[in-house]
């Protein structure tokens, strides 16, 4: 039952076993036909260790024994063939590079095992900084509501106060905060997207009005593209308000911001570019991490703990797409990429007339 049960879970490696003894066998039978059966004995070994790799003990028993066993049969016939030396030098040579085959092998199982353990580790630390995020910004909403409701009521008791405003102001600024943290977490869960068709023409123009009518800037609106694209809208909604509020808090009124997309490759890029400071070039490849801020253009009197372009980045990456950032023509470009159906065209920009509202 046992020598069944073997041969059940390693029918390769018996497989194997019985073309290794049929080839001794050749190459006992037929003294003349020495290296053929020979050679294929060892491209056999190989073949079945790159499919199942066995562990060093196994592989230096199976070159020993099988060297010793292919010795033992050259030198049985040797006499009877020719270059009886000559077969007896390969033996060994093609044993060692077997057996260093097989260590390049190990060591790069290993190095796999490794990663693998790396990356299992690495994973269940995100899953449990997005559960703590979820249960600590879920949490954190009951004493916030129940000290708002304690200042209103002292509000009304005593009248408006500069401290009750700071205290008001802090509060509303922890509920976005946590209303951040909530959509940063739940953008990590499989079934965050609702996915619809959306106009992209009327869909960025209905984001770029409502911005325009609430900040003073010299607004401009470029689109050179037509179509539906297939995504979560309120999704995609919030992560280009996400870059017009950033836009807006790093510029000076009446400074220049474009809401612009286009369509490229199968992609519809939509960008934001406004006239702000810049982004520093150390900063830049950090700018969508978590909880980074740069500090040229991130300050605290400017609100915000880092999580707003976090937020866009997660929303574009379950969507398919990437999030750029770069300093071009001394604009600031935040660019959304996003993958878009066969039905989605640019339309020639000598059709357009881009429409710009100013303060």
């Amino acid at each position: 039952m046992q020598a069944t049960g073997w041969l059940r879970r390693n029918q390769l490696e018996a497989a194997c076993a019985v073309f290794v003894a049929v080839n001794l066998g050749v190459m006992l039978a037929f003294p003349a036909f020495v290296r053929l059966p020979f050679f294929l004995t060892w491209i056999g070994l190989t073949i079945v260790y790159g499919f199942r790799p066995w562990s060093w003990t196994a592989t230096m028993t199976v070159a020993t024994t099988l060297s010793l066993a292919t010795v033992a049969v050259v030198v049985a016939d040797g006499f009877q063939g020719d270059e009886l030396w000559g077969k007896l030098v390969t033996i060994p040579l093609l044993a060692a590079l077997f057996v260093a085959m097989a260590w390049h092998a190990h060591r790069s199982e290993t190095a796999h095992q490794q990663a693998e353990a790396v990356a299992a580790t690495r994973a269940s630390l995100l899953e449990r900084q997005r559960q703590f995020v979820y249960d600590a910004s879920h949490e954190l909403r009951t004493p916030v509501a129940i000290a708002r409701g304690h200042l209103d009521l002292l509000e009304r008791e005593t009248g408006r106060s500069p401290e009750l405003d700071v205290a008001l102001d802090e509060l509303d600024r922890i509920e976005r905060i946590l209303e951040r943290l909530l959509l940063l977490a739940a953008a990590e869960q499989p079934d965050f997207l609702v996915l619809s068709d959306v106009d992209i023409e009327s869909f960025l123009a209905d984001i770029f009005m409502r911005w325009s009518e609430v900040a003073e800037r010299a607004w401009r609106f470029e689109i050179d593209v037509v179509g539906t694209m297939r995504v979560d809208a309120e999704a995609v909604r919030n992560a280009i308000d996400a870059l017009l509020e950033n836009a807006v808090k790093h510029t000076e009124p009446r400074a220049g911001i474009t809401l612009r997309a286009h369509a490229v490759a199968g992609e519809i890029v939509v960008e934001v570019a406004d006239e702000g400071p810049g982004i520093p070039e150390d900063a830049l490849s950090t700018i969508f991490e978590r909880f980074t801020r740069a500090d040229a253009a991130r300050t605290r009197s400017h609100g915000g703990v880092g999580l707003g372009l976090s937020i866009v980045a997660a929303i574009v990456r379950v969507h398919g797409g990437r999030c750029t950032v770069e300093r071009r023509n001394g604009q600031t470009v935040f660019a959304l990429v996003l993958p878009v159906d066969a039905d989605v065209e640019a339309e020639p920009a000598s059709t357009r007339v881009p429409a710009g509202i100013g303060w």
